[in-house]
């Protein structure tokens, strides 16, 4: 990555007459909205960390990168106006090279209450498309060489993603039309279940239906990325025993460590890196907390990637924080039901003090709280951890890009 971005000062729609065309709203900062946090290093580990931050083609398998209100209460009225702006501001002081957006996804509800629906994806996903087609900052990849481009010219490769396909419904072919709309990778349930398999929510997992075999295999067949995040235990082992190539679960972490159905048991993270997927930790607020971290913070997410790491090894590791530009705690207790929230914090306040798994809640993730965070300070806390140059490229996008030249084929 280059240190220094070639972004010239594009702000999202600055093309249209804010109060005219559209309803703007106070955006949170996208710089410094919390206190900054970097880890600290002495000067010949920050010469190490600058040059492989430089050297290193740097992919972040999951983030959202849309900017939401500063006053996170009007995320509703701003999501049925039906545009998000994007931080492209903040993203300039970022270091991936690459980044897996999956926009609005469990809050796209502009004309419904549960979300998911063809039209409003199609719209969040134009919208935005249209933004970039007005800036040359950020700019859409739909091969693993634009990944590689962008690192070379200093701008930001931006891959479109869902999370979940309950928008395909029963139509194989809306599979191709978001390909066709540059997506290029699909989750095969959020959380809830769909027409084809089981979210982690559901208590009865069925696996994949024969529909989401058929998914499956058109998926493969067109080429984008299978990522099983949100999927129920026996879903996600039938996706990839099904799947002739790796799949991802982009944003994850080790339910050895912490009893959430969020994460994923040993079984399925050792089935994912056996058919060559790659595993990529979770950073979001209150997720991949550890019985030794129960505040969540950056060594708590790192914990689980030592052992997600010593479980698999280093080739099918990576990371996908899922992070974002504005308040990510007060956006979970704006969007409780719609993202699933209690069940991916392993129940209410009761269920899991009776279960040893109470921790302290935090207004942010310290370390991690952002794109901007994340893309430094994972670097950081590797080299810090005395972590070998090749094992730090291959976790910081290396693995990525040898999955991708695989399931983008």
């Amino acid at each position: 990555m280059s240190l220094k971005k070639r972004y010239a000062g594009y702000r999202s729609f600055q093309y249209l007459e804010a109060g005219k065309d559209y309803s703007p709203f106070d955006l949170a900062r996208e710089v410094d909205r919390v206190d900054p946090f970097l880890v600290p290093l002495n000067a010949e580990e920050e010469a190490r960390a600058t040059r492989l931050t430089e050297e290193t083609v740097l992919v972040s398998l999951h983030e959202h990168l849309g900017l939401f209100p500063a006053d996170i209460s009007q995320t509703p009225a701003m999501v049925r106006e039906g545009r998000q702006a994007t931080a492209f501001e903040g993203l300039s002081h970022a270091h991936w090279d690459a980044v897996f957006d999956n926009l609005l996804d469990g809050i796209c509800t502009m004309h419904s209450k549960g979300g998911w629906k063809w039209e409003e994806i199609l719209q969040d996903l134009g919208i935005r498309l249209c933004d970039l087609a007005h800036q040359d900052f950020l700019f859409q990849a739909l091969r693993v060489e634009d990944i590689h481009r962008a690192h070379r010219e200093g701008k930001l490769a931006w891959i479109a993603s869902m999370e979940g396909a309950a928008m395909i419904e029963n139509e194989l072919d809306r599979i191709e039309v978001l390909y066709g709309f540059g997506v290029r990778l699909l989750g095969i349930a959020y959380s809830e279940a769909n027409a084809l398999g089981s979210g982690l929510k559901e208590p009865l997992d069925g696996g994949l239906t024969v529909f989401g075999r058929k998914a499956v295999e058109r998926m493969n067949k067109v080429g984008m990325l299978i990522d099983c995040s949100h999927c129920g235990d026996q879903t996600t082992l039938d996706t990839i025993e099904v799947s002739e190539k790796p799949i991802v679960l982009s944003h994850i972490g080790a339910r050895a460590l912490w009893d959430s159905n969020r994460l994923a048991p040993d079984e399925v993270l050792v089935a994912c890196a056996e058919k060559g997927g790659v595993i990529g930790i979770e950073a979001a607020p209150h997720t991949t907390l550890t019985y030794n971290h129960r505040t969540h913070d950056l060594e708590a997410f790192m914990e689980h990637f030592e052992y997600v790491k010593g479980l698999v090894g280093i080739d099918h590791v990576g990371f996908g924080p899922d992070t974002l530009f504005g308040d990510h705690v007060g956006l979970h207790n704006t969007y409780a039901a719609n993202l699933s929230i209690q069940e991916a914090h392993g129940g209410t306040d009761a269920t899991r003090e009776e279960k040893g798994m109470a921790f302290e809640k935090v207004d942010s993730v310290e370390g991690i709280e952002n794109p901007v965070e994340g893309s430094r300070n994972i670097l950081r806390w590797l080299v810090n951890r005395g972590y070998s140059d090749e094992d730090i490229r291959k976790a910081m996008g290396g693995n990525a890009l040898r999955l991708l030249e695989s399931a983008w084929a």
